[in-house]
């Protein structure tokens, strides 16, 4: 959990700048990319990451611009990136402005529990992990270039000086 709003933004910043990589690097095509038959594509587990966040911080009582989570996944992998950009720095905004480090211990209705904003904004940070979780082994699949998040992905070793781990 976080103590402290600085503790939060600094984890938050570090998560979505992973984030932010990996929807750079997505293509127009890849977008289409489906998990399975009658499954989410990437274009939607992407666009996900963008505005679904806004329930769970928006239940905390955050305010912050973000796009309605009714709204169709765009077709351009660009707009997904950008509309990310300006929702995660929404996000760290409106925590520094509306958020006190008292504040985080008080008790708010989630999902018919009873978290801390501490635990809303730890839950929050763990749901976009397991997001990009998903969306790295879909854009493998539709042959897009990862980034390791914690650690280097296959096609990182070489720049870390170490050869490609054996499978």
């Amino acid at each position: 959990m976080f103590a402290t709003v600085e503790s939060f933004i600094k984890e938050y910043q570090q998560e979505s700048a992973t984030t932010q990589q990996l929807l750079d690097a997505l293509t127009d095509e890849s977008l289409q990319q489906p998990q399975a038959e009658g499954y989410r594509t990437l274009g939607f587990i992407a666009w996900h990451l963008v505005h679904n966040d806004k329930g769970m911080l928006h239940m905390a009582g955050l305010k912050f611009e973000a796009p309605s989570a009714s709204s169709e996944p765009p077709s351009h992998a660009a707009a997904i990136a950008d509309a990310y950009r300006a929702t995660s720095q929404g996000i760290i905004e409106a925590v520094r402005t509306q958020l006190t480090d008292a504040k985080l211990q008080e008790v708010v209705h989630m999902f018919g529990m009873q978290w801390t904003i501490s635990e809303t904004l730890y839950n929050y940070v763990k749901h976009e992990i397991h997001h990009r979780g998903q969306l790295t082994i879909l854009m493998r699949q539709a042959g897009v270039p990862v980034i390791g998040a914690y650690g280097p992905a296959k096609e990182q070793w070489a720049n870390v000086g170490m050869p490609i781990p054996a499978f």
